[in-house]
């Protein structure tokens, strides 16, 4: 275990699944997302929190944003990372990946399940979010990083805030839309592969 946990506290689809490889990288153990679909998340969420605090070294993603008060009381000496995103790309986002699709635990983030057609309601809780971050850790510098990966992604951040030495790899970008894009285009050869090998094989059958 490391001697201090490190939470991830900025909202989903701000580079968090970045934060969290990097933090693997670093050798933490990290969880996150936690109970996303927990119809019962409302009552639910304090005791999960609290149990789950326990097991590991690292959180981020839903639901570590909107607990971090309680886990600054619980685990004091604690690592605070604030992951922001430019609030159009960061909507964009969340749009382009849920949808319409709702889920009970961003239904109690934003009072709204889902993000499409809910645009303005999403980026104001955000920014709200990291407003209230930003306050409740004034004058606390050595407990808050605030950074944006999509913009500063490299370790030199990250590593000096955790006092932990820079790796020899390149900092993680994952799970960005044009790398998703990349894969799919790649992936459309061997798509297409599969699929007449097959319709041949149907053929062949057909003939037996």
């Amino acid at each position: 275990m490391k001697k201090s946990k490190v939470f991830g506290i900025g909202f989903h689809k701000t580079a968090t699944t970045s934060l969290k490889i990097a933090l693997h990288t670093l050798g933490y153990n990290v969880t996150g997302p936690n109970g996303v679909n927990d119809p019962d998340i409302r009552n639910n969420i304090n005791a999960m929190v609290e149990k789950i605090s326990q097991k590991f070294d690292a959180f981020q993603d839903n639901p570590w944003p909107i607990v971090f008060k309680r886990m600054d009381e619980m685990h004091p000496g604690s690592k605070f990372i604030l992951t922001t995103r430019n609030p159009d790309e960061w909507i964009r986002s969340q749009v382009r990946h849920f949808g319409t699709r709702t889920t009970p635990m961003r239904e109690m983030i934003y009072g709204v399940g889902c993000p499409a057609g809910n645009e303005d309601v999403f980026v104001r809780r955000m920014l709200t979010h990291n407003s209230d971050v930003i306050d409740y850790f004034r004058g606390r510098p050595k407990d808050l990083l605030v950074i944006d990966i999509t913009r500063e992604g490299n370790w030199e951040p990250i590593c000096s805030f955790l006092d932990e030495p820079v790796p020899a790899s390149a900092f993680p970008h994952a799970n960005r839309a044009v790398d998703r894009e990349e894969r799919r285009l790649h992936l459309r050869p061997l798509v297409w592969i599969i699929q007449r090998a097959h319709n041949r094989l149907r053929h062949i059958m057909k003939q037996l």
